[in-house]
């Protein structure tokens, strides 16, 4: 019995996991679909950015930490909305997408 329910508890936990990929797809519009732009050529390449950095501004940019136009490349403003909806979960999953664009 306990190995079903935790077959169902990690069968649940897979079927609501962030999908990297997914929420990906409205930062291409910006960041190109391989991750390959150089937005306003303020922005590297995300794909070719160092993954543990890439996380960590992006949490930077949620909580406000470089979002004063003075920060790290003065996009903090449009990231901190960008950011707003996504947990540390979807943040991660898509810094791990963009990794396997490379």
């Amino acid at each position: 019995m306990k190995k079903i329910v935790l077959l169902v508890a990690l069968t649940c936990v897979g079927a609501f996991a962030a999908d990297g990929a997914d929420i990906y797809k409205k930062c291409a519009v910006c960041h190109g679909a391989k991750a390959e732009k150089k937005y306003l050529n303020k922005v590297p390449a995300l794909v070719d950015t160092d993954p543990a950095q890439r996380l960590a501004d992006m949490k930077a940019y949620k909580a406000g930490a470089l979002n004063d136009g003075k920060g790290k490349i003065g996009m903090g403003a449009i990231m901190k909305g960008q950011m707003a909806t996504l947990s540390d979960a979807d943040m991660e999953a898509v810094s791990n997408y963009i990794s396997t664009l490379k």
